[in-house]
């Protein structure tokens, strides 16, 4: 995959800032503005951009790239080129893995598969207890001290239910600037075999039942966690209104708490999984409509500081039982611009702007990624993300780049659609085809 050396993009809309033209010399942004052209080197390419939509490139806060251990769903090369088609250029990989993700040689591998795809870059999460049992840290300075540079822990499809030993690791992580990542379910309230959201659509249905307090609790045992010790939590795959409300709270507080939401919350309910549709079974459930006008308010004003796609790739034989037997997770890399933008931006709730701020500079900034969510500022980087807003398409799974198809999406027309992704100047993806795999 060659790097194009330089480019030049005219009359793009500058992440909802007006149009304007970018130049990019050698991976990094020498121009923005109405002199850009006049900066560009001899025989520049040029990229009519005009009625596109030019933002930071995107990153993502919470990807099961599924390897090591589970190639046959998906693997750091099949994600990474998801990733780049759906507008990221950096993901942070889930510690859910085989082996799990708790030492820094694991880490490692995963950060080297990353570099050696090239996609996207690839930050390793780190697992907070080892074999994610919740018995014992992990070895959260030697991951943090590794060349993956582990600055996010998290025992994500489990809880880190014991308060004690939740507080050691946020006392651990503040000595480097770490944050814990916690998938707020308190196993007590919502065991394995909850899977769907408990009301009278899990009682009609005959399914065990996930009530909204399962999550609510743990996320304010945390913010106090937090608060007591001084350092960073973040709360994954906010689901609830009451958990907004926390963490509204906890934030008027001072206390360093921030949030994310996938896009499926933000679009679906519970309804879906009436016809028992495993596709439609994610942890923490799909909640009802009253939760989800909540976590757009939420969003919108800055309750919750980004979408993250929990993208979970599964094969067939795992999510296609019944119900209550099959997998948790959905697809979501590919989807998660498109759904903002339909859900979001066409309804008015944000603008671009926002779409920049919740899905490149804040999850870049949480993540501690300096080099990732900088803006179109002259210096920065040039990971890029070009959108057509207008354009609308029915989603197919078929043509995912994923090894997975448990793709919500699938059939469903949305508006708003990436045009080309661009990774420190070298274009990764293209109207839906991967630069160099399928170029």
């Amino acid at each position: 995959m060659s790097r194009t050396p330089a480019l030049l993009v005219t009359g793009a809309d500058l992440a909802g800032g007006g149009a304007g033209d970018v130049l990019v010399v050698d991976g990094t942004l020498r121009a923005v503005g109405p002199d850009a052209a006049a900066e560009a080197p001899a025989g520049v390419q040029r990229l009519d951009a005009d009625g596109l939509v030019l933002l930071p490139g995107l990153v993502d806060l919470h990807t099961h790239l599924r390897e090591p251990g589970r190639e046959d769903a998906e693997t750091v090369e099949t994600g990474s080129q998801a990733a780049a088609v759906g507008g990221f250029t950096a993901v942070l990989a889930m510690a859910n893995t085989t082996p799990v993700t708790d030492t820094a040689e694991v880490a490692e591998t995963v950060h080297d598969l990353g570099r050696r795809a090239g996609y996207v870059d690839v930050h390793p999460v780190g697992a907070v207890t080892k074999g994610l049992a919740g018995e014992e840290l992990a070895e959260l300075g030697l991951m943090a001290r590794s060349r993956a540079r582990v600055r996010v822990f998290s025992d994500d499809g489990r809880c880190v239910h014991d308060a004690r030993l939740m507080r050691r690791a946020l006392e651990y992580v503040k000595t480097f600037d770490g944050v814990v990542s916690q998938h707020a379910q308190d196993p007590r309230l919502a065991d394995g075999t909850a899977c769907c959201h408990e009301g009278e659509l899990s009682g009609r249905l005959g399914l065990p039942g996930w009530p909204a307090v399962a999550e609510e609790t743990v996320v304010a045992r945390d913010v106090m966690l937090a608060r007591h010790t001084g350092s960073r939590v973040h709360v994954a795959h906010v689901s609830t209104a009451g958990s907004v409300e926390v963490v509204r709270w906890a934030k008027a507080q001072g206390i360093a708490v921030t949030a994310e939401v996938t896009p499926h919350h933000l679009m679906l309910t519970e309804a879906e999984v009436a016809g028992y549709d495993p596709t439609f079974k994610v942890n923490p459930p799909l909640r009802p409509h009253e939760d989800t006008l909540a976590l757009r308010e939420a969003l919108a004003d800055g309750t919750i500081d980004a979408v993250a796609t929990d993208h979970a790739p599964h094969v067939r034989q795992d999510k296609e039982h019944a119900f209550a037997d099959a997998a948790f997770g959905m697809l979501g890399l590919e989807t998660a611009l498109p759904v903002v933008s339909t859900v979001m931006v066409a309804e008015g709730l944000m603008t671009w702007a926002d779409v920049a701020r919740t899905m490149s500079t804040t999850p870049a900034r949480i993540a501690r990624l300096s080099d990732q969510g900088q803006g179109l500022a002259v210096g920065a980087p040039a990971h890029l993300t070009l959108v057509d807003p207008t354009r609308s398409h029915t989603v197919d799974r078929a043509l995912s780049r994923s090894l997975s198809r448990n793709n919500p999406w699938h059939g469903r027309r949305l508006t708003g659609a990436v045009h080309l992704t661009m990774l420190r100047g070298r274009v990764t993806a293209r109207e839906g085809l991967v630069w160099g795999a399928d170029s």
